[in-house]
């Protein structure tokens, strides 16, 4: 299991040092300013759905129905053309009402921001159709032990990204947007072809070829009822993000930029960390639930608990310390200025409070979808998300693009509560002995030398 893990991490490790590239680039060249907004704006929508999909609610919905189907080739390929149809049905009518939708998107923008985001986030929406092949395709080679290709295949969308910067950068930021939009449908083409060779090999495209040819009924109402839970039990953190940049367009200009670069910051070791952790270990205690094999499975998520644990709490206390070091070294420069870093630096404070709930979240709620109590951790990603709308109106008004971050940390710690209490309290103390709180202070202390250290060091370079 900690093989597949150190696999995934890698993967996702090179593609978030790649979306660094890309967003040093981006801040180089546009700054945080309307043009920057527009873009963010536009990818926001389908990156959304991109990153709800993509980790975790599918396969989580997906991987008990199918383990459990009697006739496997007809159960994918139902899945598949239903969902499929779904999804290009709802590009389609974006694309012809993109008005509509950037009315309500991008409801604070002037009528010539709005002019220019229109086709911009009709373009970028079919990133959507593109990620959902690549979802589903990654799903059953997951089911197979195959994590590499899903892992490492992220980073192309950076490169894609990378590419349009360097080939505009000497343009208009009008052009330049555009330029950024075919990239990310490229970038979601590359991740399809990639995905496809590696469905040949495992014979995933078999699978799916059969279940097409295939007379047979199969029963799909399973993955039909846990679907739309899992969805929205896995959207919190995501959907929290999205409207933090709705209500943002009300604030000023370059609000939305200070929103995006510090979240993706937050996503880093939320990503390295706990997606990847989680990815590996839902397929391990699924079988051994599945199998009754009970405590295994909390033995499991027991060991990789702590690991978690150790790292996120090392990840939250560097990135506070170093807040302001680690967006000047990495942002400062061109069009972005001392200022955005000022403004950034403290949205990312607000922002990696949150970072231990959300990733621990991550882990207890695998258990949930695991004993198909798809519904419940629906209902517990509701609650959270109202809490942070709540908190994201009240405190907007005195803190601005801080309050709308600081609210999502505070969603994200009601989410972590309300998981816990499902999965238990009394079996959550079994996981605490006394040597793991040992190395938890251990950690903590040597986390807070780490991010002094790391201060200096970058004060030393800038």
């Amino acid at each position: 299991m900690f093989k597949s893990i150190i696999v995934n991490f890698l993967g996702i490790f090179n593609s978030r040092i790649l979306g660094f590239i890309r967003d040093l680039l981006s801040a180089s060249v546009l700054g945080a300013n309307i043009y920057s907004d527009i873009f963010f704006v536009a990818f926001k929508f389908p990156n959304l759905f991109r990153r709800i999909f993509a980790e975790g609610a599918f396969a989580q919905s997906f991987l008990p129905s199918f383990a459990k189907a009697k006739y496997k080739p007809r159960f994918t390929w139902l899945v598949f053309k239903k969902l499929f149809i779904i999804i290009l049905i709802f590009s389609l009518f974006v694309t012809l009402f993109s008005n509509l939708v950037t009315n309500i998107l991008a409801s604070g923008f002037s009528e010539e921001a709005k002019k220019l985001a229109s086709p911009l986030i009709a373009l970028n929406f079919w990133y959507l159709d593109l990620i959902f092949i690549v979802t589903f395709l990654a799903s059953l080679l997951q089911y197979k032990k195959h994590f590499a290709t899903t892992a490492f295949s992220t980073a192309l969308l950076n490169i894609s990204l990378i590419i349009a910067l360097l080939l505009s950068m000497n343009l208009p930021k009008e052009q330049i947007i555009w330029y950024l939009s075919f990239g990310v449908i490229i970038g979601g083409i590359a991740q399809v072809i990639v995905h496809l060779i590696a469905a040949r090999k495992y014979k995933v495209l078999k699978l799916l070829y059969i279940g097409a040819k295939s007379k047979k009924e199969a029963d799909i109402s399973t993955f039909k009822k846990h679907f739309l839970p899992s969805i929205l039990g896995n959207s919190t953190a995501q959907i929290s993000a999205f409207i933090d940049t709705w209500l943002a367009t009300f604030l000023i200009s370059g609000s939305i930029s200070y929103l995006y670069y510090a979240n993706r910051l937050f996503q880093l070791p939320f990503a390295l960390f706990a997606i990847a952790t989680s990815t590996v270990l839902f397929p391990k205690i699924t079988k051994n639930l599945n199998d009754g094999r009970e405590k295994e499975a909390f033995e499991s998520m027991k060991k990789v608990f702590w690991v978690l644990f150790y790292l996120l709490i090392t990840a939250t206390v560097v990135a506070i310390i170093s807040s302001k070091e680690i967006i000047r070294l990495l942002f400062e420069h061109g069009a972005f200025t001392a200022k955005d870093t000022e403004f950034t630096s403290v949205v990312l404070i607000m922002y990696m409070i949150g970072l231990i709930p959300y990733g621990l979240n991550k882990l207890f709620s695998s258990y949930l979808y695991a004993t198909h109590k798809h519904l419940k951790a629906a209902k517990i990603s509701a609650i959270s998300l109202l809490v942070n709308i709540v908190f994201s109106v009240a405190l907007i008004f005195p803190l601005k693009v801080y309050g709308l971050a600081l609210a999502s940390s505070i969603g994200g710690m009601v989410l972590f509560i309300l998981t816990l209490k499902e999965f238990g309290f009394s079996e959550f103390v079994k996981f605490f002995e006394k040597k793991y709180i040992f190395y938890m202070i251990l950690v903590i202390l040597i986390s807070i030398i780490l991010a002094i250290v790391f201060k200096q060091l970058i004060l030393f370079i800038i």
